[in-house]
Parts: structure tokens; sequence; C-alpha cells
């Protein structure tokens, strides 16, 4: 089989083989990867809807934690229920066009996911090491700003890696993933994927390198900030809070660089590493992200709470979203172990 990037076809289609063909192990995968994304769903989208209908909660942080969870929902729903229907309906195809367009949302909202865990890093620090200037450094301009970047660069990497496929040819149709990941589509083509690998190598790199050194650098500020803090019971709350996040950005980051950065053979062991890593970046991590972020969290656990019971306090004539000093007056200061402790 030959399929020239020029002159693909309709009727061409992937075999997605990431996954194990044994029956019952795929009705295992399939109850798993129902339940992950019904909870992940679930659990986002009750974030979004306790920020949105709390007045409480219309600041910079909770903008930016509602912003993660929509992009988390869309996120899994890229490969997750297409992986579920491919499952039950015994059937591993993914046509050509259905491909790319799933790598294209796939980059965007996974890359999203990257830049605004960066962005919730940065709102911290401020909020912690500059309490004074929080409200005038994180405005409504420059939070619209900060998501309105993210937005941009995501869409412009996800259309430099997409637009890269279509120079490729195939010679096989069978993809060792159980979505059309970049690598497994590299590893399938039989024409040069030289440029493709260096694009994914240090534009991929950039991606996520930067932001991940960004939300280091911040945390480690963060942390010299807390031990700063004269209370001890505030410093273990603020750092298990801290400890909680760098968790899930570990987990997050360490698998994203294991498949993108770290090149692999084609032996079975090696597929199945990486079907394994792409599971918990694309899976698992967006599972996590609602009660790392919200659990520890009295504000956000009070206003989840509120929803559940059907009391909101959303008013149309109250205009509390991300607030701008210059129209409204200033938030008293609060301390820093206040604002350790209930941050997210």
């Amino acid at each position: 089989l030959l399929l020239e990037g020029g002159n693909q076809t309709s009727t061409f289609v992937f075999l997605l083989w990431g996954l194990s063909d044994q029956p019952q192990q795929q009705h295992i995968f399939f109850l798993l990867f129902l339940w992950m994304y019904v909870v992940t769903v679930a659990g986002n989208l009750l974030i979004v809807l306790a920020i949105g209908t709390n007045t409480h909660l219309h600041t910079p942080m909770y903008f930016f934690l509602a912003s993660l969870s929509c992009a988390d929902i869309f996120f899994t729903s890229t490969t997750v229920p297409k992986a579920l229907v491919n499952i039950q309906t015994q059937s591993r195809s993914i046509s050509y066009a259905g491909c790319l367009a799933q790598r294209y949302f796939f980059l965007t909202f996974g890359d999203m996911d990257i830049f605004l865990l960066a962005t919730m890093a940065y709102d911290r620090y401020v909020a912690i090491c500059h309490p004074l200037h929080y409200m005038m450094i994180m405005s409504l301009h420059r939070c619209a700003l900060l998501v309105t970047a993210c937005w941009t660069l995501t869409s412009l990497v996800a259309m430099t890696h997409t637009f890269l496929i279509f120079r490729l040819s195939f010679c096989s149709k069978i993809l060792p993933d159980f979505f059309c990941d970049l690598g497994p589509l590299m590893k399938v083509s039989c024409s040069d994927a030289q440029v493709n690998e260096l694009v994914l190598l240090f534009l991929g790199g950039a991606v996520i390198l930067i932001p991940f050194m960004l939300i280091l650098v911040s945390h480690i500020r963060i942390v010299s900030a807390i031990l700063r803090a004269p209370s001890a019971q505030g410093r273990r709350k603020a750092f298990a809070t801290c400890g909680s996040h760098l968790v899930v950005v570990a987990l997050f980051f360490g698998t994203v660089i294991r498949a993108y950065l770290c090149p692999s053979s084609s032996s079975s062991n090696s597929v199945e590493e990486d079907t394994a890593a792409a599971v918990m970046y694309t899976v698992v991590t967006p599972l996590l992200n609602p009660f790392i972020y919200s659990l520890r969290n009295k504000d956000m656990k009070a206003a989840v709470v509120r929803l559940l019971k059907g009391r909101v306090s959303f008013s149309q004539g109250q205009r509390l979203l991300l607030r701008n000093p210059r129209c409204s007056p200033s938030p008293p200061v609060r301390g820093l172990t206040e604002i350790s402790t209930s941050s997210v």
C-alpha cells in the first residue's frame, strides 16, 4: 500500500491498533475508558458551572481554572469517544480526514492545557509573592490577553503540525496507538519525515519545555515565599497544596515529554509504553485535575455543594468577573497563609 500525500482519497482509512485485541481485555478497556470519560466530563463541567454561577468565584484564579476545565473536556473528547466506538463496534478504522481533524483538535486542546497550567502558576506566583499589586497585574485586560494568546498559539502550532502531515506518503495504514498521534503517523510514513521530526523536536520542545520551566520557577518562588511565612500550620497547608499541583504537573509533563521528545523504537514493549504514556496524559490527567484543583479548595467545595443543592449566587446585575480595580473598590489584601491555603 502506498498512499501519496498529494493524492489522499476519501476512502482511505487508518487502523488504530494501540489497544489490546483480546476480547476480554477490550471489554475491560471499554468499561475503564467509559468510566474515566464520564467522570472527567462530569467533574470538569461541574467546575465550570460552579464557577460561572457563583459570583464569589469570579476572579482571575477561577477564570483560568474554568478555562482549564473546558480545555480538558474538549481534550479528552477528541480521542476517548472514538476509542469507545471502535471497541464497541470491533472496528479500528478512522478516515484520513478524520485522522487529521482529530490530530488538529488534539494538539490544540492539549497545548492549551500546557499553556493554561503555566498561566495558572504565574497567577499564583503573583497572588502569593505580590499580593498588594495582584488586582492591578491580573486585570481583566491582562487575563483576557493571556487566554487569547494561549488559544492563538495553540491553533498555530496545531495547524503547523497538521499541514506538515500532508507532505507525507504512507506505506501502511496500521497505527500503533488508539488515536492519530504524530509519532505513529511518522512511523508508518514511507517518505522522508525529517522535516516533521525536526519541527516536532524544536517547536514541540519549545511548547512543552518553556511552560514547564515557567511552572517550576513560579513554584520555586512560591515555596521561598511560603518559607518566610510565620505560621507553621499555614506553611504545611501551602506545601500540601503546592505538592499536589506539582504531582499533576510532573505526571502530565513527564508523560508528554516521554511521548514527544524521547524517540522510541518500534518494538512491542516500546509500543506498549507509548500507549501507556498516551493514556496517562490524554485520560488520567484530565480526570485528576478536578479533584486536585477543587477538593483541596474550600471555596470550590462550597460552590459545588451549592450548585448540587440548586442554590446559586449568579446574578445578571452583578459584574464581578475579573473585577477591574479602576472601576470597583480594591478587595482587602489577604495574608500569605490565607492566599496559599485557598489557592487552587
